[in-house]
């Protein structure tokens, strides 16, 4: 992966004294109430640049994407945005909360060289909707500003690439904390022969697409358009480094007829041994049990997924009998990786061959919704409001790497990284870094 440095536009700390009040989470992680929420932070907030909201008289997404450049035209030119006066490559730092323990997760943010995925340098692992990707090279196009981060995962050792992105022996340029109160922080580094090292270290690694698929293949699309744009804002994290968090994307179901979860449970026992949860009243209490109990049996080898249905019934844990992994209906084709994983025993095991969830059902969201709180799954079943909640253990970077290295893509919500990256700490305009 071609890598190079870039003179980044950020937060002016002399016209914005509080980071954390102007930065925000990615596009996609920001629903209307967020999005309201981030509007009334501060009169600078960075969601006036990714998502601004419509307002009345728009004839369409355009409307909305003219004024983000707008905001960004003035921002800049009342200096609230400045430019980097040197190219750099910017460290990164996250410090947050996961499992009860203090984490960090450490890379770098560069500009990235766009290859198609064909030529096997950059890999996704999850499919992509074309909706997203109209709307935001629109938002490219008018906008003119590579604004959103794609968190990149760089494949190989990870200790040489750690020490030679290390942040500088100085403070942060920025900091600032995420709407969950986890702290982001910034450096650089513009040294020659210390961005030489990086470029080197990164030369010939290649690169799995975290978060960010339908950025990436949209910065694709806008370069087809615009020969000469061949440069993407990227954090890069080594895999196989330390805070690395993967959360499930558990499952929720409702709208499928005649569905009896003792029924369910007497088919699931062809191939599954069942065992009842923990009785726990609480929802918070019985959620952290069963996801305990399924990442036991993970460290285990063994394959389990956990199912609460009913408003007072304690869970399921089912876990696939090693002697049943071959008479599981299969489809044709998939690796034995991509088998093992949770999420396509949960898929391939249970929601298809016994609750008739088909891959359409899977791929449209008709019957299934998503969360990656295991306490909204059974808190939600235990009030009614869906038929079954299924709790997965996450997938591991391990597990991750293995799948898409053999040229195949996870099952659809099989990640999400934790925490996400934001914009707004830094970004660059597509028109000054072609």
């Amino acid at each position: 992966m071609k890598i190079r440095p870039f003179r980044g536009y950020r937060y002016n700390p002399a016209k914005v004294p509080d980071f954390s009040r102007v930065v925000v989470p990615p596009y996609d992680q920001i629903d209307p109430d967020t999005r309201e929420a981030l509007h009334a932070l501060d009169a600078c907030n960075f969601v006036r640049v990714t998502l601004g909201r419509p307002e009345p008289g728009d004839a369409g997404d355009a409307d909305r994407h003219r004024r983000a450049r707008g905001c960004l035209d003035r921002w800049i030119a009342e200096q609230v945005l400045i430019r980097d006066a040197e190219p750099a490559l910017y460290p990164c730092l996250t410090t947050y909360q996961a499992g009860g323990e203090t984490l960090s997760r450490t890379g770098f943010i560069a500009l990235g060289e766009l290859s198609e995925y064909a030529e096997g340098v950059v890999l996704p692992h999850e499919r992509t909707h074309a909706g997203p990707k109209v709307e935001r090279l629109q938002h490219l196009e008018v906008t003119g500003a590579d604004t959103g981060v794609i968190f990149m995962l760089a494949s190989g050792p990870a200790g040489e690439l750690l020490q030679a992105a290390a942040p500088p022996p100085a403070p942060p340029v920025a900091a600032a904390r995420d709407l969950k109160g986890e702290l982001h922080q910034l450096w650089r580094i513009t040294d020659r022969a210390a961005i030489a090292r990086v470029q080197a270290l990164m030369a010939d690694r290649r690169l799995i697409i975290a978060d960010g698929h339908h950025r990436y293949e949209t910065a694709l699309e806008y370069r087809r358009r615009h020969p000469g744009a061949d440069w993407k804002v990227m954090a890069i994290v080594p895999l196989e480094a330390p805070g690395v968090t993967i959360f499930p994307t558990h499952r929720l179901v409702h709208g499928v007829r005649g569905f009896d979860v003792e029924t369910f449970l007497a088919r699931a026992a062809r191939w599954f041994e069942i065992e009842r949860g923990p009785a726990v009243g609480d929802p918070a209490a019985e959620a952290r049990a069963l996801a305990g109990a399924l990442d036991a049996r993970a460290r285990t080898g063994r394959l389990a997924v956990a199912v609460v249905a009913g408003a007072e019934a304690p869970g399921w844990l089912l876990a696939l009998r090693p002697e049943a992994f071959d008479a599981v209906p299969w489809p044709a084709g998939p690796s034995p990786a991509w088998r093992r994983l949770a999420v396509s025993v949960l898929h391939e095991g249970l929601l298809k061959p016994f609750l008739g969830v088909t891959e359409e059902i899977l791929r449209q969201q008709t019957s299934v919704d998503y969360t990656a709180d295991a306490v909204e799954v059974v808190t939600q079943v235990r009030k009614g409001n869906y038929q079954a909640g299924f709790l997965i253990p996450p997938t591991t970077p391990a597990e991750l790497q293995a799948v898409v290295r053999a040229g195949e893509l996870l099952p659809q919500k099989s990640t999400y990284f934790y925490p996400k990256l934001l914009d707004g700490l830094v970004f660059s305009r597509l028109s000054e870094e072609a």
